[in-house]
């Protein structure tokens, strides 16, 4: 498999839009798919110093005249009295009722990241890591497929994710799990199986491993990330050490996905979308694997196996 060839077609719940890095703001894109109940949209960026006002706006539509519906308008305020955001919808040309929150969790000339996930009836938005507000939808999540960004911000990032990592019913925001980090495979691995990790790379990285383990926890291949001379790498059993050819994909306090597809012969990798090469192992191999171990210099908020 060539470094730019992609991977076979996956289920839906597993495809994920291709992170966004450093978009010209005002920004406007189109959310694949569109939103329903349990997306989530990231951003991550800075708020400059003079900041007046910035808006994140998930839109019905693109067009600039007429002007699209805007389903879930957040607008945060720094210039008045009192700083505040505000929610609200925008149906057929005209606002309807505010929603005010009395207070920013955001400052002016600090870096944030701000989490959007879509609830079946709500919309919950936190703030570096702290639940912030919900807000009911007033018009159906389905009609939206796109996002608009505009105002004073500085965006580094755009981060989508299709499964959410919120605990059912759960009105907070998980810090993520533990790394290191372990999950049994007790049937091993066979064709069509996928193995998903979702999360953020910490602020000073050194690396990142992902491997895959036997009954006699011999760890027939391994995926690592060496963030101080940013290669990414397959690791033998015996030590044997193949690099992949690909542009690197991981960012310190970035979104990252890593997804492994199980066929026969081996184990295709994509990372943030992208298809990144294959590693052989034979099917009595990976049928014998009954654990997934992943350590290194990053926060983890899903992981599916």
């Amino acid at each position: 498999m060539s470094p730019g060839e992609k991977l076979d077609p996956l289920p839906d719940p597993f495809i994920l839009q291709p992170p966004i890095f450093h978009p010209v703001v005002p920004y406007v894109a189109t959310i694949f798919g569109g939103l329903r109940a349990g997306k989530m949209v990231m951003l991550q960026g800075v708020v400059p110093l003079e900041a007046r006002r910035f808006q994140v706006d998930f839109q019905c539509g693109c067009s600039v005249h007429p002007r699209p519906d805007i389903a879930v308008h957040f607008n945060p305020r720094f210039h008045t009295t009192k700083p505040h955001v505000i929610c609200n919808t925008l149906h057929s040309g005209r606002w309807e009722a505010e929603a005010r929150w009395p207070r920013v969790p955001l400052q002016r000339g600090a870096p944030f990241r701000l989490l959007f996930l879509f609830g079946n009836e709500e919309m919950k938005v936190s703030v570096n890591g702290q639940h912030f507000l919900h807000y009911r939808y007033r018009l159906p999540l389905s009609r939206v497929d796109t996002l608009g960004v505009f105002g004073d911000i500085l965006v580094e990032a755009i981060g989508f994710l299709n499964i959410s990592p919120f605990a059912e019913g759960g009105s907070e925001y998980p810090v993520g799990y533990e790394v290191p980090c372990s999950r049994a495979l007790p049937r091993g691995l066979w064709p069509g199986q996928v193995i998903v990790l979702r999360g953020l790379v910490l602020p000073e990285p050194k690396d990142f491993t992902l491997s895959l383990r036997d009954e006699a926890a011999h760890v027939p291949v391994m995926l690592r990330a060496s963030f101080a001379d940013r290669t990414l790498a397959w690791i033998s059993r015996w030590g044997c050490k193949k690099l992949i050819s690909a542009p690197f994909l991981f960012y310190p306090q970035r979104f990252f996905e890593v997804l492994l597809l199980c066929q026969e012969g081996g184990l295709k990798l994509a990372l943030n979308g992208q298809g990144l090469g294959a590693t052989s192992l034979q099917r009595q191999t990976l049928e014998r694997l009954r654990e997934l171990r992943v350590s290194g210099h990053v926060q983890l908020y899903c992981v599916h196996c």
